[in-house]
């Protein structure tokens, strides 16, 4: 019998579940999360999805031996390369980024994805959705790990990626968490076109899935530890940056996974 007190695992490569988090804070207020940043080896978006796959279960691993009660994994390459083999063979429930923002999708007529190039070459969103148009935006994640969400050179590599972009255009998913930090950039570039981004609607079907199965945490103080394998201090000064107090942060070893 699992412990409704424990902790939810929440992974990325980097920063960009903290998208996820925060909407996962939102709506579960009294829940502990353990949120691990793979920072010294982001970004994910580059490397071969077996690679990928690999992180994605050493992760859940060390996020099981933490004992949490169940896993996000907030980043839509991980999503792509590792599911739904982690969901069915894992003993706790295991959520993805990626199905939640494709059943949104459902409601428009020509809708374009934009993720990393594993996401992409992955196939993982048209097996839910079609697609109308897709493009690998591998600056996004540096731009955000470096900072850079809201300088002029964020709308210069929009202007880059998303130039050929259908006009007639109505949805764009944002397929990677670190995403949403250019909505502004984005937005600029393709005005009128809904941004779709997983973090709200993946928090929801959290949320469900504990409560229908008596997961929910009755007396939890809302605390978060984050575990990151790169450099505490920088993680925290973005992370920070970004809107996200950080009161514990930890590093952990790549050995330790």
């Amino acid at each position: 019998m699992k412990d409704p007190k424990a902790p939810i695992g929440v992974f990325d490569s980097g920063v960009g579940g903290l998208t996820v988090l925060k909407a996962l804070r939102r709506l579960l207020p009294r829940e502990e999360f353990l949120y691990f940043g793979d920072t010294a080896r982001v970004p994910y978006g580059g490397k071969p999805l077996a690679m990928v796959r690999r992180f994605a279960w050493e992760i859940a691993g060390f996020l099981l031996r933490q004992g949490v009660k169940a896993i996000v994994v907030a980043c839509n390459t991980a999503s792509s390369a590792a599911l739904p083999d982690l969901a069915e063979d894992l003993s706790v429930p295991v959520f993805g980024v990626v199905e939640p923002a494709a059943r949104a999708a459902r409601g428009f007529r020509k809708v374009g994805l934009i993720g990393t190039q594993a996401t992409v070459e992955s196939g993982a969103y048209p097996r839910y959705v079609d697609l109308a148009w897709a493009k690998a935006c591998p600056l996004f994640v540096p731009l955000v790990e470096e900072g850079l969400w809201d300088d002029p050179v964020a709308l210069l590599v929009a202007r880059h990626y998303l130039e050929d972009a259908p006009k007639d255009l109505e949805a764009l998913i944002l397929g990677c968490t670190h995403y949403p930090f250019l909505k502004g950039a984005i937005g600029a570039v393709l005005p009128g076109v809904a941004l779709l981004d997983s973090a709200e609607l993946t928090a929801r079907e959290v949320a469900r899935a504990l409560e229908a199965e008596g997961l929910l945490n009755p007396e939890g103080r809302g605390r978060t530890l984050h575990l990151v394998t790169g450099d505490p201090e920088a993680y925290r000064a973005l992370a920070e940056r970004l809107g996200e107090r950080v009161e514990a942060v930890r590093r952990v070893s790549l050995e330790e996974l």
